[in-house]
């Protein structure tokens, strides 16, 4: 196998790819991915290492953790397929669901390791403190069209005065919806009265993707504009209008947006495919986006790296 990386995408998952031991063997392997993550524990002053590889499990799925923890494992694979492929591994574009973005900005250049961690952990801890100010809930909700799912859930804010919003359009058939909690319950019954094939309370408590994190747009707008960022090497493709991200005041207004914007991964997928992409290579832990993509083009071709094994094989595939 020939990776044609003039159409190929870089793709970074965001919160839920989490899991204890992420990360472990890649340090284990690869001396790039070791060094990234000892940089990382150094940057945040504590062992990220540590947590990813031995948890606990209900630390690392705190918000404040999960964000750092995926952003440095995306780029510790970057960086070991840097190193692999040298010169060759030069990809036509990037993208990243939700906290994935800033993982691929980075990815693309368009910010420092350093900085980028240190933005994602101030995310992390804003949407943790935005939680705690306004508590809310998550659902994903399986076989509802966003159209009809959109009337219900402002039917339903009407009603209660509280928001409730479309947080993810993930793939054809399934949506998250994201806001106030009693408004959420109040719902699920219409839902699955309109016709949709399951409802999947999430078990979070930070309602991203909605009104409920404006408490934290203002703080969030000083951190980014005290984060240097540049132009990126490769188009970004936005969460909030599905379209590349090309300078450094897109970006920064991008990153404001998408805290209460909803996330347009679908037509993020479709506009990569307009642009020539065929071959999609996830960095995390899991492979949540490759499923995802295939639902939403099943043409396109799909690589997960999230593991050394994984990594191996791949860069044995592309003749390293």
């Amino acid at each position: 196998m020939m990776i044609n990386w003039r159409a190929t995408a870089l793709i970074f998952p965001g919160q839920g790819s989490q899991e204890v031991g992420m990360g472990a063997d890649l340090v284990a392997t690869f001396p790039q991915a070791s060094a990234t993550f000892a940089q990382a524990d150094e940057v945040l002053g504590f062992s990220l290492s540590d947590l990813c590889f031995s948890g606990p499990a209900e630390t690392l799925n705190d918000t404040l953790n999960t964000q750092p923890a995926l952003f440095v494992m995306g780029v510790a694979l970057v960086c070991v397929l840097s190193e692999a492929l040298g010169d060759t591994f030069q990809p036509a574009c990037a993208a990243g669901h939700s906290l994935g973005e800033l993982t691929a900005l980075t990815a693309a250049g368009a910010m420092t390791f350093e900085d980028g961690l240190r933005l994602v952990r101030e995310r992390g801890r804003l949407m943790h403190e935005a939680s705690r100010r306004a508590p809310g809930a998550m659902a994903a909700v399986l076989g509802l069209d966003t159209e009809a799912l959109t009337g219900i859930c402002a039917e339903a804010s009407a009603q209660t005065g509280r928001p409730l919003v479309i947080a993810n359009d993930n793939c054809p058939g399934q949506v998250v919806i994201s806001g106030d909690k009693p408004t959420l319950e109040l719902v699920l019954p219409r839902i699955e009265g309109a016709g949709a094939k399951r409802v999947v309370p999430l078990a979070v408590s930070v309602a991203s993707h909605s009104p409920l994190m404006e408490s934290i747009t203002a703080d969030f707008a000083r951190a980014l504009a005290a984060t240097p960022f540049s132009a990126p090497r490769l188009p970004v493709i936005g969460n909030v209008h599905a379209a590349p991200l090309e300078s450094a005041e897109a970006i920064r207004a991008e990153l404001g947006a998408q805290l209460t914007s909803t996330v347009r991964w679908t037509e993020s997928v479709q506009a990569m495919r307009a642009r020539g992409i065929e071959t999609f290579v996830e960095l995390g832990p899991k492979d949540v986006l490759s499923g995802l993509v295939k639902r939403i083009d099943r043409a396109a071709q799909r690589h997960t790296l999230n593991s050394a094994e994984a990594v191996q094989s791949f860069l044995s595939e592309c003749g390293t």
